[in-house]
Order: C-alpha cells, then sequence, then structure tokens
C-alpha cells in the first residue's frame, strides 16, 4: 500500500511538473500568438481599459457572436437529417455546444491562460498551437465565404426585381460575380482595412433587429406558402441519411469558440456561476431563434429547402426582397469582424512581433485574405456545401474535440475517471460527425452534387397563377406536378 502511494504521489509530482513546464512554454510563446487572434481585437490600448459589463449585456454579445449566416441554412439542416430527428439533433447539437464552452473556460482556468491559442499551448504544447491556429485560420476564411455567397445571391435578386422592366437580368448588374466584386470594393475590403474593431460594434444590436425582422416576414409568408406549395414525398420523413451534414450546418451555426475568451473577459466578476449563467441564456436564446426560423422556414416550403433559406422565396416577393436587402447588409457587416481574425492569425504565424505591422503589411494581408474569399465565392452558388464544410472540418474540431479533451488533459484525472464520462462522449460525437460529414461530402461531390442560382423555384409559377386566378375569381387554379428530387 505505501509503494502504491509513493508511486501515486511520484506520478501527481511528475505530472504537475509537465503542467509548469507547459505553462512555461506557454509564457514564452505568448510573444509569438500574441495572445491569440480574439484577444489581440479587444486590446485597442491596454487591457485595462476592457470595458466589462454585467449579465445581460454580456449574453447580447454572446447571442450577437452566435447568429450569424449559419442561421439561414438550418431549414436546410432539417431537410438533410429529416423533420423530426433534424429538431431533436438542433436541440443536442445546442446542449452539447453549451457544455463544449463550459469546457473551453475552465481549461483555460486551470492552465491559467486566457486565450484559446494560450490554452492549447500549455496542453499540447506547440504542434497543438499549430493545428489550432490552422483551424482559427479555415473558419473565418471560410465564413467570410460563406458571406460573399449570400451577398451575391441576395443582392442580385433585388436589382433584377426593381429592374425587371429594364431587363437587367442579362446586363452585368444581374451578375452575382459582378455584385459580389462591387460589394468587396464598396463596403466590406474599406471596412475590413480598419485597424479597431471597436469601429464597427455600434452595429451589433442593429444585426439582432434585422434578425427579427426577417423571422416576422418568415411567420408573415408561412400561412401563405403552406397553402400554396404541395411537399415533396420525403418532405414528412422523420430521418433523413445525411446526419452528419445537417449536424455540420448546426455546429456552423452555433459556433462561437473563437470569441469565447474574448467575451468571458468582458463579464464582469467572472466567476463559474455568473459565467454558466450567461453561457445558458446566450445558447438557449440562439436556439430557440433557429428551432423558430428552422421550423417555420421548413413547413413553408416542405421538401423544397435549398441552403440558403432565402433563395426560396419567389423573385416578385416583395417583402421577401426587403428581407433578402437587409440580411445582406447585416452581413456586410459582419464581414469584417471575421477578417480581422483571419488576419491577426495570420500575423502571429508568419510575422511575430509586439509591434503593430506596419500600414503596408496591414493593407497587403487584408487585400490578400479578401481576393481569396471573393475568388473561391465565385465558384459556387451553393451556400449548403459551404456551411457543411466549414460546420465538418473546421467547426466540428473546434466546437466539439477540443475543448473537451485540453479540459481534461489539463484537469489531470485519470481518462477514464467519472469527471470525464462527458467530455469523452462530446470527443467521440465531435469526431464521428467530422468523419462522417467528410465522407458524405466526398460521395456527393462524386455523385455530382450541384447547386443553382439565379433558377425561379418551379412552385413560383404555380404561386403566380394562383395569386392571379384569384385577383379575378374566386376558383382555384390546381397546381402542375412538381419533382420531389431535392432543389440545389
Amino acid at each position: 500500500m505505501e509503494g502504491d502511494s509513493t508511486s501515486a504521489k511520484s506520478q501527481k509530482g511528475e505530472n504537475s511538473f509537465i503542467l509548469a513546464r507547459s505553462q512555461s512554454e506557454a509564457s514564452e510563446m505568448s510573444y509569438t500568438s500574441m495572445a491569440s487572434d480574439t484577444k489581440q481585437l479587444v486590446e485597442l490600448e491596454r487591457k485595462d481599459d476592457i470595458l466589462r459589463g454585467g449579465i445581460p449585456m454580456t449574453s447580447f454579445n454572446f447571442i450577437n457572436s452566435i447568429i450569424g449566416s449559419g442561421i439561414i441554412g438550418i431549414p436546410y439542416a432539417l431537410k438533410q437529417a429529416g423533420f423530426g430527428l433534424g429538431i431533436i439533433l438542433l436541440i443536442l447539437t445546442a446542449v452539447i455546444n453549451d457544455y463544449s464552452i463550459l469546457y473551453l473556460v475552465e481549461a483555460g482556468r486551470l492552465s491559467n491562460t486566457d486565450s484559446y491559442q494560450d490554452m492549447i499551448l500549455v496542453a499540447y504544447g506547440r504542434p497543438g498551437f499549430y493545428i489550432l491556429t490552422l483551424l482559427q485560420f479555415l473558419y473565418p476564411l471560410i465564413a467570410m465565404i460563406s458571406y460573399n455567397v449570400i451577398i451575391g445571391d441576395t443582392i442580385t435578386k433585388i436589382i433584377v426585381r426593381i429592374g425587371g422592366a429594364a431587363n437587367l437580368a442579362g446586363t452585368v448588374l444581374g451578375s452575382r460575380h459582378f455584385i459580389i466584386f462591387l460589394a468587396t470594393l464598396m463596403v466590406t475590403l474599406p471596412l475590413s482595412l480598419y485597424r479597431n474593431i471597436a469601429q464597427l460594434s455600434k452595429w451589433a444590436f442593429l444585426s439582432i433587429i434585422l434578425v427579427f425582422f426577417i423571422l416576422v416576414t418568415v411567420c408573415i409568408r408561412t400561412g401563405e406558402f403552406v397553402r400554396q406549395i404541395p411537399a415533396t414525398d420525403d418532405a414528412w420523413y422523420f430521418a433523413n441519411y445525411n446526419i452528419a451534414q445537417a449536424i455540420g450546418i448546426m455546429a456552423f451555426a452555433y459556433m462561437c469558440h473563437h470569441n469565447t475568451f474574448l467575451i468571458h473577459g468582458s463579464l464582469e466578476n467572472p466567476t463559474h456561476q455568473r459565467w454558466s449563467m450567461v453561457t445558458h441564456l446566450s445558447i438557449g436564446f440562439s436556439m430557440t431563434l433557429m428551432l423558430i426560423l428552422g421550423v417555420l422556414g421548413y413547413v413553408s416550403f416542405t421538401g423544397h429547402t435549398q441552403g440558403d433559406l432565402l433563395e426560396n422565396y419567389c423573385h416578385e416577393d416583395d417583402l421577401m426582397n426587403v428581407s433578402r436587402f437587409m440580411f445582406a447588409f447585416s452581413i456586410m457587416l459582419t464581414y469584417p469582424i471575421e477578417c480581422f481574425v483571419t488576419r491577426e492569425v495570420i500575423e502571429n504565424a508568419f510575422f511575430p512581433s509586439k509591434e503593430p505591422s506596419p500600414t503596408w503589411r496591414h493593407i497587403a494581408v487584408t487585400i490578400v485574405v479578401v481576393i481569396i474569399t471573393v475568388g473561391v465565392s465565385m465558384t459556387t452558388d451553393c451556400l449548403g456545401i459551404v456551411l457543411t464544410f466549414n460546420g465538418v472540418m473546421v467547426a466540428s474540431p473546434l466546437a466539439f474535440i477540443i475543448p473537451p479533451i485540453c479540459m481534461m488533459k489539463l484537469s489531470q484525472e485519470p481518462i477514464l475517471s467519472k469527471k470525464n464520462v462527458l467530455p469523452i462522449l462530446i470527443t467521440t460525437f465531435g469526431t464521428l460527425v467530422t468523419l462522417f460529414g467528410i465522407i458524405v461530402a466526398i460521395i456527393n461531390i462524386s455523385e455530382g452534387m450541384s447547386c443553382s442560382h439565379g433558377k425561379e423555384m418551379a412552385y413560383c409559377a404555380d404561386v403566380a397563377a394562383l395569386t392571379l386566378n384569384n385577383a379575378s375569381t374566386t376558383q382555384t387554379v390546381p397546381f402542375t406536378t412538381i419533382s420531389s428530387n431535392p432543389i440545389g
């Protein structure tokens, strides 16, 4: 017994030494990592100058960081997983995301760090740091690509609708490629060139208001479309085979881990209890919005749902055209935030320095990042593919794999201890989602998975006929047969 006790103490001492050495290495590496992308974004003057808020304000900021382009992909996720199973997965993903955020902050406490990059450096050294850096570069980069896809799709429809009499559909103004280029040149690139993210913070509240407006317009249209659009044969199947793809989209929608330490640092008196309340409120509120918008969007189109919810509405629907414009405007103002993160990750990886980057390099790196996102976004108009790739390849590891394994490593508990049961389950969940998601994506691409932009949905002709007929007579016009094959 005494020998076992001595061995246990020796093992514990060795683990403590390893952790201390890793912490020392993290301190040295902080010069290189510059305290991670999110930390740099709020270091406007000095760390002590950060404005801290209570639970309500911190929760508002967290919700704003969660809700983005991914929310309009939720109806498509329900289609991929099946309506019933999709709703269950949306709730389950929210719960798992909630736990992973708490694990991430707990790992930061155990490692005595306040950034994602420094925390994984303590836990897994330089290899872990470089892997995380790659993921944190890819996630905002792909997010910016999805923003450009949305901007190109939505603004194009509005211009074509406004200029219908002038036949703008066949001109350069009706081209999504030109719209993406113009929006980049006039809005997203100039805003991305800012050095101070505080110059964009005033639009946070407006973004939430715009999402609520879109939700209201979807509610208005749901009642009309349910009566007018015939369901596909598989519309009300409880489950479908594209579960991994659906979870990938959901993971992208809930993704906020690259901002977690930023939000945590802005909370006044950030105790475990107060931070848990912020996390539960933020994830719960975001989940509720996604459930409402996802169900309403899916029910409206009953199996015809494309990747971008707004892409499903007819071109002549002026109310939804207003929603398209508002959403595109909010996305233009969200784009620079992700560009800030991507730029800082590049600076940390290739130009480690405590001094601000010179103006010429700041401009050059920004332009290169923006050109990459513009070029890729012009090659695809399928938001579902973009959201899925970013979800299964990047968001799932960042949200479901790295936080729990870091927490287990830093807690120094036996791997099969009771405390590690839930982290192991979450890690297994994230690993399976990533692997199966990649396999399904490869299969879909090999089978010719494609999306199309600008084509009027098949049911729009029937809706137009019904509207015209109701305006002249009380009789109804029967619907033409619509294919039950997935659209987009």
